[in-house]
């Protein structure tokens, strides 16, 4: 039992460690741009593709996302499936699991901020300039559905299946007066709901953000250095923020 409670929070550490990691690079990397330098040769290029671009940020953002459904996962199979996940779900492949949200999110995000960002004029433009155009249409879409429409999909569908579970024990629980597994079953049955309204928040939260991009990749006249993407932006890491405050 105590292994099992040890990997769950091993998890959340590391959803905690990656919302950390983006609201530190986010003070970073918007301190950097209230000193507007003006970017020239190896040093302006290596400032724009890291920082300026949002490129090491998104690292984090996209890493929280990943991570946000290994949660749901590991969760919905040691509560709907816990026979299987006793057997079979090793501490291992959790660190392995780890290890793998930290790797794919610098991989993916560092490969697309490459190739979609330039130094212009002096000034950085990240996500904006693509080889191709088709290229730019073809992620906004992706990332568009991978980081919120999938991610919601599965954590809906994992939660969904944990409350339908627990609502079924308590019932078996309630007919044979079982008060500790009962009272343990609840406790269980708040965290879900908790976790529950995080989501319920991620969706309303990244929502803008998410549609802000998608519009940008249409080739609309939008960048990251606009207004309205500091505004939804802003309204994205309430939603870091409130995870961080909720697990402290």
């Amino acid at each position: 039992m105590a292994s099992r409670q040890q990997t769950r929070h091993v998890l959340i550490v590391n959803q905690n460690v990656l919302d950390l990691y983006s609201c530190t690079f986010l003070i970073i990397t918007y301190g950097m741009k209230i000193l507007n330098i003006r970017l020239t040769g190896s040093l302006g290029y290596w400032l724009c593709m890291l920082l300026l671009s949002e490129n090491l940020l998104w690292c984090g953002v996209y890493g929280s996302f990943v991570n946000l459904t290994l949660i749901a996962v590991e969760r919905y199979l040691k509560v709907v499936h816990p026979v299987w996940s006793k057997k079979n779900l090793r501490k291992w492949m959790i660190h392995v699991a780890i290890a793998f949200v930290w790797i794919s999110s610098f991989v993916h995000q560092m490969a697309v901020a490459f190739e979609s960002s330039a130094v212009l004029n002096g000034s950085c433009l990240g996500y904006v300039v693509w080889k191709n155009p088709v290229s730019g249409v073809a992620y906004g879409i992706f990332y568009f559905f991978a980081a919120y429409v999938v991610v919601l999909v599965i954590v809906i569908f994992c939660y969904g299946k944990i409350l339908v579970t627990i609502r079924h024990q308590s019932r078996m629980l309630a007919n044979h007066s079982f008060a500790s597994q009962a009272q343990t079953n609840k406790m269980q049955s708040n965290v879900i709901k908790t976790m529950i309204l995080v989501c319920a928040f991620y969706a309303v939260a990244w929502l803008p953000e998410n549609i802000y991009f998608l519009l940008m990749s249409l080739n609309l006249p939008l960048t990251f250095l606009d207004a309205g993407y500091y505004s939804v932006l802003f309204i994205a890491f309430l939603y870091i923020c409130s995870n961080l405050t909720s697990s402290s």
